[in-house]
């Protein structure tokens, strides 16, 4: 087989990158992954009882931009969706990101009224505070509330996730979720949030349905490289898998999901209820509610965090200083093959993307790729 190009991997970002260069640049792609479905960690399907169902933990898309946004509306039709996620703490669902609805809910309402009018006074009303920047500057009744917020909300939580303490990671995971001063309880507050409205398997299924594609399935690209003529290769799986581990293995963490199908129209009053501090399980997700599916079933996930073997799935890169310094070092080998193979995803830039930045990285990786060939 000839094609202009090999792409490893069909998740967002290898199928706007074979989308690009197959309707733009009309050019052949060969789409190949090692799994039996297009769509990556986005993948979802109807089970056995005709639930749509996301396989690998809900996804809500959102973005704040409208390049992005407008990309893929080219694709799909959307279902505007807010996402809401709960959290249970002291035996009471509130809101998360935590803020003034979650103090009203847990507090006496004359000492809730006395920590509203402090977190303004302090911060500003609209504003996100990270925890732990909330337990640096905190004082007086704020320091109870910091603490509070810490042990309830994150402390445990963080623990299972990613079996290390808050402060052993990057900020940047704790500031992803932060104590928000408002009284707004979506989960996310960009511009542009919904669910395809006929699923993403569609979404992906239309991406990659051109005549300069073709998708090769459970499909691992090793064993096939050598049937292959291709001018150059984009790759999005794991970097250190790519160059063999010679440097050493880049650590993840994994998830294991548990699918129950109820008889019952709901389960629970939100796609995502957070187990903050009870049970092994971090959170239970119930599908249904993003996707506005109406049956008189429902299913429902709980999700296990797990250490990253190579039995199950790395999802997420775990944002440490001597985990950039090793990712540092596959960088400079990618640097050495740059005009022969591109790397670029979640895993092989061993950073967490939402959805939208995998989407945004393919695109401006495919500018790039555009502008030199002009």
């Amino acid at each position: 087989m000839i094609v202009d190009w090999l792409i490893v991997g069909a998740g967002f970002t290898g199928a706007t990158l074979a989308e690009r260069i197959a309707s733009q640049l009309d050019q052949k792609v060969l789409l190949v992954d090692r799994r039996d479905h297009i769509g990556g960690n986005s993948y979802d399907c109807y089970n056995e009882e005709g639930i749509l169902i996301h396989k690998y933990g809900s996804h809500t898309f959102h973005t704040n931009s409208s390049m992005v946004w407008n990309y893929l509306s080219r694709f799909t039709e959307w279902r505007h969706y807010f996402h809401n996620v709960l959290a249970v703490v002291d035996g009471k669902k509130v809101p998360v990101p935590f803020n003034l609805n979650s103090i009203y809910a847990l507090f006496p309402q004359k000492y809730a009224e006395k920590l509203e009018e402090l977190l303004i006074q302090h911060y500003g009303y609209g504003v996100k505070v990270p925890i732990l920047k909330l337990r640096e500057s905190a004082s007086g009744d704020l320091i109870f509330l910091a603490d509070y917020i810490y042990k309830k909300v994150f402390y445990h939580y963080t623990l299972k996730h990613w079996e290390l303490n808050p402060e052993e990671l990057d900020p940047s995971v704790t500031a992803r979720v932060p104590v928000y001063i408002s009284r707004d309880n979506r989960y996310f507050q960009d511009t542009y949030q919904g669910i395809p409205k006929h699923s993403y398997a569609t979404l992906f299924s239309r991406m990659l349905n051109h005549p300069n594609i073709r998708v090769l399935l459970n499909t691992d690209y090793r064993e096939i490289i050598g049937d292959i003529k291709f001018k150059r290769m984009i790759y999005t799986g794991p970097i250190d898998a790519f160059f063999d581990y010679k440097h050493g293995t880049l650590p993840y963490r994994s998830l294991r999901f548990d699918f129950d199908t109820l008889n019952q129209e709901y389960f629970q009053e939100a796609g995502t209820i957070n187990y903050t501090n009870e049970y092994e399980f971090t959170r239970i997700l119930e599908t249904k509610h993003l996707t506005g599916q109406i049956s008189p079933k429902t299913t429902i996930t709980y999700v296990y965090p797990q250490q990253h073997n190579q039995q199950n799935e790395p999802y997420y890169p775990i944002p440490r200083a001597e985990n950039r310094l090793l990712y540092n070092l596959y960088l400079k080998e990618a640097e050495q093959i740059k005009d022969k193979v591109l790397f670029a995803g979640r895993l092989a830039d061993y950073k967490y993307y939402n959805m939208d930045q995998a989407v945004a990285r393919a695109l401006t990786l495919f500018k790039e790729i555009a502008e030199k060939r002009s």
